[in-house]
């Protein structure tokens, strides 16, 4: 099974990723994790280190692919988990779907990319360009991150549409958003509504998760002497065994700019004014009761 985790830049993708990969571990998987940031960051909290990249050791080999081995570019990370950080092209130069797709190039010859039961693909931000879609040229399913906010949702719905776009020529499907450092999910679900699909997990904002971050390790190794955060890896476990009961996923009809503009900010900007309304009334009768001697 290969995933796909896309998701508004800054939303969590790399740390859910980390913890997803030691949770599929955890039920007895081979798992691979492939980092798509030019960073190369996402596999940080397996590795406790920032490893080299693929396209690093292209470039020391000088694009020898011969000279290249599966030592050189895998890294085994906490729970046995592997890692490989594909890195990205210089700072305004080449593409970012051309590095993944070397990547992928390279472990078909090292023979390393049929070897795994899950490779999972954590791919930059937000974008949905030709080349960042790449990684669901080869995915089975896409896993969107997203927040209960406008921004975050208005991207999980242009990558819903490159997923279906992906799907005409694909066997690419949406497994689902997982909401992510929330404790609402009122525009989450005011969007399911609007454009159904799945809602695997809604994790709340825990600071243990930012701090393990920090610490470069997984919320499963921290918890090996703090087991009260036990119940935290329960949330990436329930995705885990979502995942692995082959859900059939879905092919998303997204709704235009436009539409979800209308629906998510009026929806936001309502709850707003009635946040600031009530504020107003309670301000009024407090002057009105302070000031009434006037």
């Amino acid at each position: 099974m290969k995933l796909a985790v896309y998701g508004k830049g800054g939303i969590g993708k790399s740390t859910i990723s980390c913890n997803l990969s030691l949770a599929l571990a955890k039920r007895g998987k081979k798992v691979l994790q492939l980092g798509c940031d030019p960073k190369h960051d996402s596999t940080f909290s397996l590795t406790g280190f920032l490893i080299p990249t693929i396209i690093d050791t292209l470039q020391s080999k000088d694009y020898h692919y011969e000279n290249v081995w599966s030592e050189d570019v895998i890294y085994q990370g906490y729970g046995n988990v592997d890692c490989v950080e594909a890195g990205g092209p210089p700072a305004g130069a080449g593409c970012g779907g051309y590095v993944v797709g070397e990547t992928v190039k390279l472990l078909k010859e090292l023979n390393a990319f049929y070897e795994y039961d899950i490779i999972l693909f954590d791919v930059l931000g937000d974008v949905v360009c030709g080349g960042f879609s790449a990684p669901l040229n080869y995915a089975d399913y896409c896993l969107i991150v997203t927040d209960n906010g406008f921004d975050a949702l208005f991207a999980a719905n242009r990558i819903a549409a490159s997923v279906k776009e992906k799907a005409r020529t694909h066997p690419i499907r949406l497994a689902g958003l997982i909401g992510n450092r929330t404790s609402k999910r009122d525009l989450i679900q005011k969007y399911v509504e609007a454009c159904p699909m799945p809602v695997l997990e809604v994790l709340p904002h825990f600071e243990d998760i930012r701090i393990s971050r920090i610490k470069g390790k997984t919320l499963f190794e921290l918890a090996e002497n703090e087991s009260d955060l036990d119940y935290l890896c329960e949330y990436y476990l329930s995705i885990a065994d979502q995942l692995l009961a082959q859900p059939e996923g879905v092919i998303p009809n997204e709704i235009s700019d436009r539409d979800i503009f209308q629906i998510l900010s009026h929806f936001e900007v309502g709850d707003l004014s009635h946040s600031k309304r009530s504020e107003g009334d309670h301000l009024k009768t407090n002057l009105t009761e302070e000031f009434s001697w006037s």
